[in-house]
């Protein structure tokens, strides 16, 4: 009997389709076809490359309706959201179809020799295990500068966003990638792992839970294949005195909200000083009582169910761990299968797990401090490292802070986010290596040294 999977709204749970998983049989001939086409693929130049780019971008424009809506009825993103993402990824297509040239071109070295310089060839065919919470973002950051460096991608996404993948998948090949180029696996995750064993996969890359990444870290080093990983994070938000509400609350709010609070870099422990701690809390609730919730098809619609009943019931369970330890529930804290309604904590404390663990929803714990330095404490006590935001007038003093943040990024009077012109990763807990900018499209390649004498 064929295995299958169903992508079922969470707003309505009504079934949207169902997918047959691929068989053995398919799978070996996925990874055989990505394998031979990988030959012809990576001898094509980088203009024939960038030059497809800009098709995929030309496409996303002419269907982000169609893609946009896919986006929110599989995943419950609300649309605005999804037309956003869509958006987002012509931006990241459109960066790399004018830099990727400059950004493989060789590196020219004076040496003793000749000749010698450094060139940047593909590795083969890369594996991709990708998440539902942002269903073509986080595919098109990885794949677009993979492609373009000269590799072939296997995809396996999350099985509720199965009509995404193939979506994803229709729209490079319509733009004129060869077939195997690009290609999902409909499968499960005990498949995959044994699928990074074959000597065909070089490389994996994975944005996941820190559960997900280990294991896949353990499977690709006892391989020796290269691996890039995306994982969990516990951003803080470090509000001080002199911070502008006025000109950046709808930023902190919207850095904890987004996505229904469904984001690895959103902000999730809010860290104010005493001063504006007060103003802060006021503010801040009632910016969030005021969002629009209802059905995230419809454009009014500024936050909405999660993707499915179980992450809600997670989040549940990790709120009344913290009252139970005396934390005090501001507003929300109330669930309906896969809604679970914004929630203000405050009395948080170290022990609670709102604190050490990553909270993948609409939870905004706050702590109070007494002062900067106070806060930087809080903020580095994390097993994560993804990002760090900082909120203050003075932006001098927020410089001579930069390197007391061992996160991958840091962001003054802006909530973290990923950006096509900026390499975007983590540290610790939060993972390894790097995506877009000149460092993602060179993660996937040989680095290779070439010394020529005459």
């Amino acid at each position: 009997m064929t295995k299958k999977v169903s992508s079922i709204n969470p707003y309505n749970e009504k079934v949207i389709n169902v997918y047959n998983l691929d068989t053995p049989s398919k799978i070996k001939s996925k990874l055989e076809l990505a394998d031979e086409v990988f030959i012809k693929w990576k001898e094509k130049e980088i203009i024939e490359r960038t030059t497809l780019l800009s098709k995929v971008s030309n496409l996303l424009e002419k269907r982000i309706d169609y893609l946009s809506e896919l986006i929110t009825l599989e995943m419950g993103k609300p649309i605005n959201e999804s037309i956003a993402e869509i958006n987002k990824c012509i931006f990241l297509c459109n960066f790399y179809a004018v830099n990727a040239e400059t950004f493989l071109a060789d590196d020219i070295i004076e040496t003793d020799a000749n000749e010698s310089f450094i060139s940047y060839d593909p590795l083969g065919v890369i594996l991709a295990i990708m998440p539902w919470n942002y269903p073509f973002w986080q595919v098109f950051r990885f794949a677009v500068p993979t492609l373009t460096s000269g590799n072939t991608v296997l995809l396996k996404h999350a099985s509720n966003v199965s009509g995404c993948a193939i979506a994803i998948q229709e729209i490079f090949e319509d733009a004129g990638y060869p077939k195997g180029c690009f290609q999902i696996l409909l499968t499960d995750h005990k498949v995959i792992g044994n699928l990074l064993k074959d000597d065909i996969i070089k490389a994996v890359s994975l944005t996941g839970s820190e559960k997900a990444g280990r294991h896949i870290a353990k499977i690709a080093g006892e391989n020796l294949k290269k691996s890039v990983l995306e994982l969990g994070g516990n951003n803080a938000c470090i509000v001080l005195d002199d911070a502008n509400l006025d000109a950046y609350l709808d930023i902190m709010v919207k850095s904890r909200m987004q996505n229904t609070g469904q984001s690895c870099i959103a902000a999730k422990r809010f860290i104010v000083t005493k001063g504006i701690y007060d103003e802060f809390i006021g503010k801040f609730t009632k910016k969030v009582k005021n969002l629009k919730f209802g059905n995230p098809i419809e454009k009014h619609t500024e936050i909405a169910t999660m993707a499915r009943e179980d992450l809600a019931l997670k989040l549940e369970k990790q709120v009344n761990d913290a009252i139970a330890k005396g934390a005090k529930v501001i507003m929300g804290n109330k669930r309906d299968k896969a809604y679970f309604a914004p929630t203000i904590l405050t009395k948080v404390t170290e022990d609670m797990t709102v604190f050490n663990e990553e909270t993948f929803g609409p939870v905004a714990p706050i702590f109070k401090v007494n002062n900067l330095e106070e806060g930087l404490k809080l903020a580095t006590n994390s097993k994560f490292g993804l990002g760090t935001m900082l909120f203050t007038e003075n932006i001098e003093d927020a410089r001579r802070v930069i390197s007391k943040i061992p996160d991958g990024a840091f962001f003054i009077n802006e909530m973290v986010k990923s950006d096509p012109r900026l390499p975007f990763g983590g540290t610790n807990a939060s993972g390894f290596g790097r995506e877009l900018s000149l460092e993602g499209i060179r993660e996937f390649v040989n680095i290779k040294t070439v010394y020529i004498n005459n």
